[in-house]
């Protein structure tokens, strides 16, 4: 199995040899001052960082208010994409869709903006799905750690606060764009390790003193999950941020997939659990029989591909080539929008998978898959046409 260049940052470390890759831009806007690995390590702690702004206008390409109101104009304006939240509501801070939706979802544009001048919040979640800029962010860091990012936006209202105290089941870094927005933070994990399926228990209070800072326009705030943590804008100004969300797989989840791929081809993982004997000896060898066939370096490399192809699937291909495009003549290389990666099989065989596809190759395509990962005039025009009709590949920088 060959990645596609990311997690232990190889492209990163290497530097594209034309341009800076997409991977290298997203995370050098992502992680200002800070090593491929120091980022590695933090992403793998437990503690929160905060990024002063070294340039106001560091993330003003990747979004605006003007955006927003662009967006909340067009047909895709809809619930549960745009919601609101407002502190000050009694019970869930949720601010109900009837207040600001119409009954098919849409946006009740007038209504929400009342809402809105009213205190409540202006969260547009995968807001990276339809926002281009984002959307190479995004792409660019999910080419560093290998797994899922998003893009949320939250807007809110001079001094106001949309949610309350909470921590979140995933890693998160806020992207500061316009005014100015004051966070506390907690030390340590209120709930160690939390994911999704991770029960909230009502009316957890942090524990400790928190630590407050307030967020200028180019700053940015690390916080892992289980951080607890929240947020307020002060009288007079409104504040724009955004939060991308790290979708990484726990140990839970990356096992319940290897699981199910496995029991396709393994016999003995389909064999019936014996409940009539539940109380009798050898329960715990045999289930210590099945989960060691799920480990060794065969079920390491398949959980490898799984998370790869998953990544793939999960996210929406953004191939350079448009509707009407002939291959470009010059070097090419593999597309930076595309999810893929190189599976070697040890009869020899090799595929090129990406999401919703996957190419047998030869041993010489191998060899010209390889030179065109760092760009390259194609030697094989057939092939590289191929590649391109597909998606797969971008004329070099």
């Amino acid at each position: 199995m060959s990645p596609e260049g990311g997690a232990g940052g190889a492209r990163l470390a290497s530097g594209a040899p034309q341009a800076e890759s997409l991977a290298a831009w997203a995370f050098r806007l992502a992680f200002p001052g800070l090593s491929v690995e120091d980022a590695l390590l933090l992403r793998e702690g437990t503690a929160w960082r905060h990024f002063p702004a070294t340039r106001p206008d560091a993330f003003a390409g990747l979004l605006a208010t003007a955006d927003l109101d662009a967006h909340l104009r067009t047909d895709g304006a809809r619930s549960p994409r745009v919601s609101m939240a407002d502190e000050s509501r009694a019970g869930s801070a949720a601010v109900p869709e009837h207040e600001f939706c119409l009954p098919d979802g849409r946006v009740d544009l007038p209504r929400l903006l009342q809402r809105f001048d009213a205190g409540a919040s202006l969260v547009v979640s995968q807001f990276h799905e339809t926002h281009p800029p984002l959307a190479r962010l995004c792409r660019g860091l999910e080419k560093v750690f290998l797994h899922g990012v998003q893009a949320n936006i939250y807007l809110t209202p001079p001094a106001a606060q949309g949610f309350r105290t909470h921590y979140d089941t995933h890693d998160v870094l806020v992207l500061q764009v316009e005014g100015r927005k004051r966070w506390r933070v907690w030390d340590g994990e209120r709930v160690p390790r939390p994911t999704r399926r991770t029960p909230w228990p009502g009316g957890m209070a942090p524990e400790g003193e928190p630590h407050t800072l307030t967020l200028t326009p180019g700053a940015a705030l690390y916080l892992p999950r289980g951080v607890m943590h929240d947020a307020a804008t002060e009288p007079g100004e409104p504040s724009l941020h955004i939060t991308l969300g790290f979708l990484e797989p726990c140990w839970a989840q990356a096992l319940r997939a290897l699981l199910e791929d496995a029991e396709l081809t393994d016999a003995a993982l389909r064999e019936s659990v014996p409940t009539w004997r539940l109380g009798e000896v050898g329960l715990a060898q045999r289930l210590g029989e099945m989960l060691a066939r799920l480990a060794g370096p065969a079920m390491a490399e398949r959980l490898q591909n799984l998370l790869l192809m998953q990544l793939a699937n999960d996210r929406q291909p953004l191939p350079a080539r448009g509707l009407f495009a002939p291959m470009p003549e010059g070097r090419l290389r593999l597309a930076e929008g595309m999810h893929h990666h190189l599976i070697l099989g040890e009869d020899g065989t090799a595929a090129l998978h990406w999401a919703g596809g996957a190419e047998p190759l030869t041993p010489a395509q191998v060899e010209e898959l390889s030179a065109l990962a760092e760009g390259a005039l194609p030697r094989d025009r057939d092939f590289a046409r191929a590649l391109w009709r597909r998606g797969l590949l971008e004329p070099c920088a």
